[in-house]
This record gives C-alpha cells, structure tokens and sequence, in this order.
C-alpha cells in the first residue's frame, strides 16, 4: 500500500520520489525495489532426476547429493522448490521389475516344452468377482486346466501346475506375463526345484504370449460373455465342458483344422511310425 502512494504522489502531485517516500515513511531503497523473476528450472530438474532415480529419498539427502556434486544452492531455496514440487508429500515408491528379454514366440516341436499360463476374471450375478486360471500347451494349444475360485494365491497355482504334471509330465518351460502370483519367490523357487524355466514376458506385451491370449479371447466371447454365472459350481463347470469341447472337438486353423487331441494323436502316430521303419 505505501508503495501506491508514493507512485500517486509522484504521479499526480508532482512530487518527487525522495519527498514521496519522507511523506509516506518509507526507504527509497524499499521503494524502488524489483523483485527478480526466480529462475528454478537448473534445481527443478536436479531434483527430478534424483527423485526418479531414488523413489524413498527426503529433503536433506536431497541437499547433501547436490552439494556433493558441487550445486551450492542454498538450503531454504531447495527446500521452497522441494515444496513447490510437492516432493515433502510421502510418494509411494512403485515397484520395479527387473528387466525383461524378449523371448522369440516360437512353435514348439513336441508336448511339454512351453506351457502358458495366464489369469481371467469375471463377476457372479450378485457382483462377487472370481479368477479363471488358464494353463495351455503351446505345442497343439491343448488347454491342460481351467482352475475357477475367486482368490487364487502362487500356492493355488502351484498345486494346479501339479496336478496337470502328474498326469502328462512336467514341461521344459513355463510362459507368463508380470502378474503378482507369477513373479512371486514362492512360483521361482518351485520352477527352480523342478527344473523348469521361467519365460517372462515384456511389460505391455501380451503378444509376446499370443497362444494363451488368443485362447483368452475364446473365452471371452463363448464362455464369460454369453452366460450369467449364480455360481462358482456354475462356473466351473461350464468351463470344464468347454474346455473338453475345446481339447475334443474344436477344429485350430493353425493346426490344419485338427483339434488340440487329434494334433497330438497325429504327431505320436507319427513319432511311432519313424521309430517302427528305424
């Protein structure tokens, strides 16, 4: 306010500045003060970098990384920026994956070399939502399970995969995209007891796991989408009767318009057939 009325002495009595300011009481130096446009962006960035890179750090660990690489910014005017920057609001720290290796989706030349595995959801007619456990052998798309509960923890998988093992064998590697059931210790250490490799998918690639997805959207469209389920029993069995209609009688383009079964009848015959003529 008193720097208003020093500009309207100045303006429209004539004053001058020096007697302005005498009048109203207040220092010339005050008075004719600018205040500097505060250029940031330099910290703004150093400080998006480090919060980036370490997800849990705190405001001081913030000033003693930069004054370590020389940035001698003042304490107060980091912790302004910090703030400005809503960093003093705890974040939670997203959980990174290891990094993924692109696996080539190959077809594979005999039973049991890749498995995938894979999850579906749905809901009940009263809203209660459940879990479809999808496990299909690669090699003729043969859907070895359909396991259906509304909660399905690493330990139900594991006890699926071995029921299927102990009726066909176990297989050479398992499929998977980056769900938390897959990627939990318990899966690893079981895989690793077993033998059995682990193939994880890209993050956001669900094509690099197309058997399963494909058969996915079998499900969709034939199984969840065109009942409305009372429950679980209905679910499962439903989904049993399709999946044996699935293995049995569904003819597979990509199999020369065989059924999964008929596929590995086919192969077996001839294996057979090779080592009867050697």
């Amino acid at each position: 306010m008193k720097r208003e009325a020093v500009d309207y002495l100045v303006e429209e009595e004539q004053l001058s500045n020096r007697k302005a300011c005498k009048l109203i009481g207040i220092s010339r130096t005050t008075c004719q003060y600018q205040a500097k446009p505060k250029d940031d962006k330099e910290l703004q960035e150093a400080l998006t970098v480090l919060t980036t890179k370490h997800a849990a750090i705190g405001y001081w660990q913030c000033c003693y990384r930069l004054w370590n690489k020389s940035h001698w910014w003042n304490h107060k005017r980091i912790y302004r920026v910090y703030t400005e920057m809503k960093l003093n609001i705890r974040r939670r720290a997203k959980k990174r994956l290891p990094d993924r290796i692109k696996q080539p989706l190959t077809i594979p030349e005999a039973p049991n070399q890749v498995w995938s595995i894979d999850f579906m959801s749905d809901t009940l007619v009263d809203g209660r939502r459940f879990r479809l456990f999808n496990v299909l052998d690669d090699f003729n798309r043969e859907s070895l399970a359909m396991e259906v509960d509304t909660s399905m923890p690493s330990l139900r998988v594991i006890r699926v995969l071995n029921r299927v093992i102990a009726q066909r064998g176990k297989p050479a590697n398992l499929r998977s995209d980056n769900g938390p059931e897959f990627i939990s210790h318990i899966l690893q250490q079981w895989c690793e007891d077993n033998a059995i490799t682990l193939q994880y998918i890209q993050p956001g690639k669900p094509t690099q796991n197309a058997y399963i997805e494909r058969k996915n959207g079998s499900i969709r469209r034939e199984l969840l989408n065109a009942y409305l389920f009372n429950s679980l029993a209905e679910v499962r069995c439903l989904s049993e009767e399709w999946r044996i209609d699935y293995n049995t009688e569904r003819p597979h383009k990509s199999l020369g318009y065989l059924s999964p079964l008929n596929y590995a009848e086919q192969y077996y015959r001839k294996i057979n057939n090779l080592e009867n003529s050697n």
